[in-house]
């Protein structure tokens, strides 16, 4: 985990992390700038600022100065639920009050980590492995949806990018099938970068108004203007945080697993939790919503087996070049959602199986432990299956409800508390004979 190899081979692992993960930040702003309306100028200014801050929060988790970072493996993006609650509180108070928001939230989150610190003992290793699992089952859910599109969407699982993700994973398993060595490490970014060959020779890939930007750019602070801090429009944000802090746990404990790294949750995972906070201050800043520790990368750490985390920080340091040089922007831009769909599925579906792997070190014979695993499973999948399942709560209970991680881990530190520790108590006092003193 701390080796350090030589540059132009960490290089080429690093390229090879930022290529999986590309395909976050860009879809991240470019929803933004849909949802809102944003011009063009706005746009790549987000888009820039997303890439340096990505690379600045990797190259904090990764080399960990002071308590900020556990010096894991670690990529940070932005997107997925904080970016939902971002757009919905700019579209109901503004842009000004959504930047405000973000950064409330990130000073909240080191308010409250005293304290979220302590329920750590709560998140045992059948708690994290079944949060675990339901994070890859989400996340392989996601890399789907980039190769189909949302259901119900014009072009919905049209059969040509179907085909292109198949044909990414095809060749992903060629590579790591036929190559050894170096090669079989890079056989994802041979794969991605395969497959973005084939959708060049069909016609697949489609240059944008990008391509005519300046050849450097440089993201603006406060965007959109004075952020406005207003702490009802910040409270969907919050709670989220709550979820996203466990989530962290999870991914910290997985992720310390698969470098082979013995961790101390009650002290490194509140150093991932201060890193996730401090980039997100910082993108809160540059009119970014909040900035989160990607999964994408642990599952890329497990498939190569490379676990230094100087790959990581020279993916950060590759991230903010990318974020300062136009072109550079535009032309991963323009890998098809298709191809980063087909090997994000690979990546995500190594997150479950590490998260199945944990839960077999967790004693699963006893019938206790398989039923609070299921229990948490079934409660924690149901709103990634069935999406609007709880769409007649009130928004910010549906907030929490939604987050099938955050109502997984919480149902299984439950019931592990319940069946594990008061059961046993109580039956233990029961068939005890009583004393005098306890008379």
């Amino acid at each position: 985990m701390d080796e350090s190899r030589p540059f132009h081979r960490i290089l080429l692992f690093g390229v090879q992390h930022v290529l999986v993960m590309a395909a976050t930040p860009i879809s991240a702003i470019f929803l933004m700038s849909a949802t809102l309306g944003l011009d063009d100028g706005l746009t790549v200014d987000l888009l820039s600022a997303a890439f340096v801050l990505s690379g600045v929060g990797s190259l904090i988790q990764s080399l960990g100065p002071w308590k900020f970072g556990p010096r894991l493996p670690f990529v940070m993006l932005p997107g997925g639920a904080p970016l939902i609650l971002f757009l919905a509180i700019a579209e109901q108070h503004g842009l000004p009050t959504a930047g405000g928001a973000v950064i409330l939230t990130a000073a909240f989150c080191f308010v409250v980590l005293p304290v979220f610190s302590r329920l750590l003992a709560f998140f045992p290793a059948l708690v994290i492995g079944t949060m675990i699992v339901i994070v890859g089952v989400n996340l392989v859910k996601v890399g789907a949806l980039l190769v189909t599109g949302p259901p119900g969407s014009p072009g919905f699982a049209d059969p040509g990018k179907l085909g292109l993700g198949m044909a990414t994973i095809g060749f992903t398993i060629v590579f790591y099938l036929l190559f050894t060595g170096v090669l079989r490490q890079l056989a994802v970014m041979l794969g991605l970068l395969a497959g973005t060959a084939l959708a060049a020779a069909t016609g697949a890939i489609h240059t944008g108004a990008l391509a005519d930007g300046p050849l450097v750019t440089l993201p603006h602070l406060m965007p959109f203007g004075t952020p406005e801090f207003n702490l009802v429009a910040a409270l969907p944000l919050m709670l989220y945080s709550l979820a996203s802090m466990a989530e962290a746990t999870g991914q910290t404990v997985i992720n310390a697993e698969a470098v082979g790294k013995t961790i101390d949750k009650r002290t490194d995972v509140p150093k991932t939790v201060r890193g996730d906070a401090l980039t997100s201050l910082l993108g809160g800043c540059f009119g970014l919503p909040l900035m989160v520790t990607s999964g994408e990368n642990i599952g890329i750490v497990r498939v190569t087996g490379v676990r230094s985390r100087f790959v990581t920080a020279v993916a950060g340091v590759v991230l903010v070049v990318i974020g300062l040089l136009a072109p550079v922007t535009h032309a991963i831009s323009v890998i098809p959602s298709a191809v980063v769909g087909g090997t994000a599925m690979i990546v995500f579906g190594v997150i479950t199986v590490l998260g199945i792997q944990m839960l077999g070190r967790s004693d699963l014979d006893r019938h206790t432990s398989t039923f609070v695993v299921a229990v948490a499973l079934a409660l924690g999948l149901l709103p990634i299956l069935v999406p609007g399942v709880y769409g007649g709560f009130p928004p910010n209970v549906r907030i929490l409800l939604e987050s099938g991680v955050a109502v997984g881990a919480c149902v299984a530190a439950v019931l592990n508390v319940l069946f594990h520790h008061v059961r046993p108590g109580i039956a233990a006092r029961l068939t005890n004979p009583r004393t005098e003193s306890d008379r």
